[in-house]
């Protein structure tokens, strides 16, 4: 039975445990977006041979089979194995926390789900490239905008990752923060709550899209605007989806969840 196991798989099986979940997803990337749905991450452990925890944990300890990591649920001050699945020996390598991006607001909590208008779509060519603001632009599939940095692989951050294909961020937003913010989203959206859109599909124009996970500011972000913007858009960023169905998108166009 242990042959079947692999790293990833006895991964998924932990965080599935922990969770009390099903169809956890073996590829990291999608594992990890799969947990941003739900307002979760992992969060590696500084020195996991020593780590105690009054909770479950998950630790990577050599197969008793062949030696090769394999992930195990661990528990307890101090912390033992309370689910082996591979069979492994007794030396942590490492560990890692399934913990709440943000306590505060965990667990998450879904806004009424209404239609909304798109009001703006927002291209850049390159990274850091000033945006051009468009009235009509063709979501590709599993690849994004036509015509955007993210699509043609030359973002700031990696493309081709869950989430990586379209932005989108609330009108009223901006609004409160006035003109002149480069927020760098490609598709801003009147009437309706993008936070309640997190693993959720919804059509944008022709599209069909997904919501993946908020679209959070960074230090990036803050930098390419002189600072200040970071706080106020902390849970307020946007959301970042993926195109599962290509169409045309059009301002005016409507978001119905």
């Amino acid at each position: 039975m242990t042959g079947r196991h692999t790293e990833r798989s006895t991964l998924a099986a932990c965080v599935a445990s922990i969770l009390g979940a099903r169809d956890v997803p073996l590829d990291e990337l999608e594992l990890r977006s799969w947990l941003a749905e739900r307002g979760l991450g992992l969060v590696p452990v500084a020195d996991a041979a020593s780590f105690s925890w009054a909770g479950p944990w998950i630790a990577r300890r050599p197969s008793v089979e062949d030696g090769e990591p394999r992930s195990v649920v661990m528990f307890g001050v101090p912390s033992g194995p309370i689910w082996d699945p591979a069979g492994t020996t007794d030396e942590i390598l490492d560990g890692v926390v399934v913990a709440p991006l943000d306590v505060a607001v965990w667990p998450p909590a879904h806004g009424e789900l209404t239609a909304g208008t798109v009001e703006a779509i927002v291209l850049a060519p390159e990274a850091e490239a000033p945006v051009v603001s468009v009235d009509a632009a063709v979501a590709i599939a599993g690849v994004g905008l036509e015509g955007d940095r993210y699509a043609r692989g030359r973002g700031t951050f990696g493309s081709g990752r869950p989430g990586s294909a379209l932005t989108l961020i609330d009108a009223a937003v901006l609004d409160e923060l006035g003109p002149g913010l480069d927020h760098r989203r490609n598709v801003v959206v009147r009437g309706t709550d993008l936070n309640a859109l997190v693993g959720r599909t919804f059509r944008l124009g022709e599209a069909i899209c997904h919501g993946r996970r908020l679209c959070e500011p960074c230090a990036h972000l803050d930098r390419l605007n002189g600072g200040g913007v970071l706080r106020p858009l902390v849970h307020r960023g946007g959301l970042r989806a993926d195109v599962v169905t290509g169409g045309e998108i059009r301002v005016g166009d409507a978001l119905v969840p």
